[in-house]
């Protein structure tokens, strides 16, 4: 469980950008009014995570200060909390954003860096009693796609993780409140996100819930021949359906509605109930 959230079957992270560039839904949700009816849309659609960024991680992307990420999300998340009890989760690197943000009523924070970024960040988790996500990434979104070149990407990817692991739990964050993602797209290339796809399975040796993060992202584009990120909802639900076959917890999603379904049709064909438990059928 976390946040309360039962993880005996997967369950939805809607996607919500309070950015102007994030690679595909920036400027959907710059007014207040609109990122809000967008989260409580994705509750209503099955979501059991909002995940709120004021800064776009997308490969290239500039940092953005940390005054104007707080303004970009802050009044969303105060909005949404008023009107929903639904799991917030803050995607952010940066401690004093996620300061913030729990102030304003978000309960878990999801960190690119897996605080490599701001090492303060871990501190922050620790003394609020949330749960977080440690992804993997290397360098910036700046360079990081300059820096992919692994020998094994599973291999290395799951030896990086256990070391946030270590890092976290050494800053008073318990094992049960962390949450582990393999970073597609943040330092791979389109051979690297197959290889960590195929390898997801793996990452359950870690001891903790898995949370895949591939929606609409370029690779998809280029093996379904969609350059326009909106264009890629059917590659992405394979991709989020084989994370499901591979046991993943949590789907990091844009396209809450159809996320939702594809995981109840699997389910059911499984002969697997809400609870995850396997049922009997006529």
């Amino acid at each position: 469980m976390i946040a309360g959230v039962p993880l005996t079957r997967p369950q939805v992270m809607g996607i919500l950008n309070v950015t102007p560039d994030s690679f595909s839904d920036g400027g959907d949700h710059l007014a207040v009014e609109t990122a809000m009816a967008a989260g409580l849309r994705m509750q209503a659609e099955g979501a059991a995570f909002i995940d709120i960024g004021g800064e776009s991680t997308r490969p290239g992307a500039a940092e953005v200060p940390i005054d104007q990420e707080i303004a970009r999300i802050a009044p969303v998340i105060a909005g949404l909390r008023a009107q929903s009890d639904v799991v917030i989760s803050v995607d952010t690197r940066k401690a004093a954003v996620a300061e913030a943000a729990l102030q304003a009523g978000a309960n878990f924070v999801n960190d690119v860096s897996a605080f490599r970024f701001d090492p303060d960040l871990a501190d922050v988790v620790a003394k609020a009693g949330v749960p977080v996500c440690l992804m993997h990434s290397i360098g910036t979104p700046e360079t990081m796609q300059d820096q992919a070149s692994y020998r094994d990407v599973v291999a290395e990817v799951l030896a990086h993780l256990q070391d946030r692991i270590t890092v976290a739990e050494a800053a008073g964050i318990a094992r049960e409140q962390i949450v582990i993602d393999p970073g597609i797209g943040f330092g791979k290339t389109l051979e690297h996100n197959l290889d960590l796809i195929a390898g997801l399975h793996r990452f359950h040796a870690l001891g903790c819930p898995v949370l895949l993060g591939a929606s609409r992202k370029r690779f998809i584009g280029t093996i379904g021949h969609a350059p326009e990120a909106k264009d890629r909802l059917g590659g992405s639900l394979a991709v989020a359906l084989e994370g499901v076959r591979q046991g993943v917890q949590i789907l990091r999603v844009h396209d809450t509605l159809p996320t939702k379904q594809a995981i109840d049709l699997q389910l059911a064909m499984q002969g697997t109930g809400a609870d995850g438990q396997k049922t009997l059928r006529d």
